[in-house]
């Protein structure tokens, strides 16, 4: 079966063990070296202090893209290889990661045309409005360095008719069309990632919820967040792959402590229906009166709004403010003047930091989004050498991932035997049978099967015949589109310790605003029994996590809205809405 299935291990199960390799931090880019390690045959260790993908990984705007704006700066190889990894996804990971039509509103002929000179050679100057030349001929670079290994549609760019009614605000008078890509739900392809390499390399482990605490010669010491319990391994080599949190973990690894600044990017998940009608399946992509960019497009059966880009200290102290609501709020309503919005609208919103080589820049969105791998030599505190990822980005982890495998690689004495270009990931592998004609064989009706094929790929058959098997696969009554064995296989195979593991990271019920009290109280009460809680943890997961639903990300609990409710629809199984294919 390629659904993940990951050993429920705790630090005290590897105790005194040596693993080639240890990987800090089990975000996209920590996940993305375990998986390219396992194929090469190196035993590894990948941790996380938090929960896997918990931390920038779970806070993307969900794109997967090439990075049309990098041009302005010259980034033309930056550009070209998130191309090429973009293209990848949709071949590697078609469950997950789909095109997306994206539509650029423009108001003039030059705007942008100077300061996007200057920038190229290397004056930085804050951009004005881009006009139709600037755009136009950065689109006709994104379609030639993404032609590459599969061919995405032409951009195209129409003029708009006098008089037309249309989406965007007054003075538009064209529409550049081109496709990128976005992903549904990119804290599960991190756990299939996991579970991908676990099956090539059983010798391996993956823990999160572990904390490093420190280290000497080859000696890690760890720390179980859940119990406290603390414990070494040892390792030949280290990988840090921690993110913002980079600088800080160097620090406890005898490494530099200057190389990422963190910047932190706030989104919004609105209930606007007619907002999600006439974007039509698009994502709008634009810029606000103070010339920062932003993007708004259909998310399943919501609208995801996107993003600030505020400068931050400390990591594991950020929400979205109030402010920065209010000023998305207020993007939105300059750019559609037609429709009204207000945070009544806002069912979710989440931020995360990104992890920016440091750089001095006036403004944020002027750091590049390169990544790079510094490896740092072994020395008296530390007896292994230290690999470190520096900056990168969602789109390009995988190359990322191959490039620090390989210095890894290096430091073992080891040489590649294969590569993860093309290796599809989880339930991206290819069916042996028509998928959806077997699902219907297997006994689900036809929504059920289209539902557990948009959440697990080609891995939906093997995980519908034991659902089905287990308990007839029966819908749940608080919890729209789930049942009682799936929740179990989520609880008990794929690493969740705590209820906001299971909510927020192996299901997408509190990004859609399905959460209410009924839900939360369904929810623990199969994670309870799941896990062997007893009624005191049952009830501690359940207000910790109506916390940080509150707190972090501002959901209103309580009864569910009417629309919520008509998003589920009658059926037992409701539809988790998705694009279509790549157009032709």
């Amino acid at each position: 079966m390629n659904a993940p299935q990951l050993p429920r291990v705790r630090p005290a199960d590897i105790a005194g063990r040596h693993f080639s390799t240890v990987i800090i931090g089990a975000g996209i880019n920590g996940v993305g070296v375990f998986r390219d390690l396992a194929l090469q045959g190196v035993d590894c260790l990948i941790i996380d202090k938090a929960d896997f993908a918990a931390g920038a990984s779970s806070a993307p705007s969900r794109m997967i893209h090439g990075g049309l704006r990098y041009l302005e700066h010259g980034d033309f190889a930056l550009v070209a290889e998130s191309t090429r990894e973009r293209n990848r996804l949709l071949r590697n990971a078609p469950h997950l990661v789909r095109p997306l039509e994206t539509v650029v509103p423009l108001s003039n002929h030059f705007g942008g045309l100077l300061s996007s000179a200057l920038r190229f050679v290397g004056i930085e100057r804050a951009p004005g409005s881009r006009g139709l030349l600037v755009v136009a001929l950065g689109l006709r670079l994104y379609d030639l360095l993404g032609r590459r290994q599969r061919q995405m549609p032409n951009h195209r760019i129409e003029r708009l008719a006098p008089g037309d009614v249309q989406l965007f605000r007054p003075g538009v008078r064209w529409c550049a069309t081109y496709f990128d890509a976005w992903i549904s739900h990119p804290e599960w392809l991190v756990l299939e990632l996991l579970g991908d390499a676990l099956r090539e390399q059983p010798g391996s482990a993956a823990i999160n919820h572990c904390r490093l605490l420190g280290s000497e010669g080859h000696q890690l010491r760890l720390r179980d967040e859940l119990s406290g319990e603390e414990v070494c391994v040892s390792a030949d080599c280290v990988v840090n792959a921690t993110g913002a949190w980079l600088d800080r973990s160097a620090q406890q690894l005898g490494g530099a402590d200057s190389r990422v600044m963190g910047t932190k990017g706030s989104h919004l998940v609105l209930e606007h229906a007619a907002l999600r009608q006439q974007l039509g399946g698009r994502m709008a992509y634009f810029e606000a009166a103070d010339g920062r960019v932003c993007i708004v497009y259909p998310f399943l059966d919501r609208v995801l709004v996107g993003s600030t880009d505020i400068p931050v200290d400390d990591p594991d102290q950020v929400r979205t403010e109030p402010a920065e609501v209010d000023y998305l709020l207020a993007v939105l309503r300059e750019v559609f003047p037609r429709l009204s919005f207000g945070r009544e609208q806002v069912l979710y919103t989440y931020v995360g930091v990104r992890p920016l080589a440091r750089a001095r820049a006036d403004q944020p969105g002027q750091i590049s989004r390169e990544h790079a791998v510094v490896v740092e030599a072994p020395h008296a505190r530390r007896a292994m050498p230290l690999v470190g990822l520096v900056g990168g980005k969602w789109t390009t982890f995988r190359a990322l991932a191959e490039q620090a495998c390989d210095a890894v690689l290096q430091q073992l004495g080891r040489q590649r035997r294969a590569s993860t270009c093309e290796l599809p990931i989880g339930g991206g592998a290819i069916a042996a049978e028509p998928l959806q004609a077997a699902l219907l064989a297997a006994g689900l009706d036809a929504a059920r099967a289209h539902q557990l094929q948009a959440r697990y790929g080609s891995a939906a058959l093997p995980l519908a015949r034991r659902f089905l098997a287990e308990d007839g696969d029966l819908a749940l009554a608080a919890v729209p589109g789930y049942s009682a064995a799936e929740l179990r296989y989520l609880c008990r195979e794929t690493g969740v310790q705590h209820l906001a593991d299971l909510l927020l990271r192996r299901t997408l019920l509190a990004i859609r605003g399905l959460v209410d009290d009924a839900l939360l109280a369904e929810l623990a009460g199969v994670a309870a029994e799941a896990l062997g809680w007893d009624i005191a943890r049952r009830e501690a997961e359940l207000h910790a996590c109506a916390a940080i639903l509150r707190d972090q990300h501002g959901a209103h609990l309580g009864p569910r809205p009417a629309s919520a409710g008509a998003a589920s629809g009658a059926s037992a199984w409701p539809l988790e809405p998705i694009s279509s294919p790549i157009p032709t």
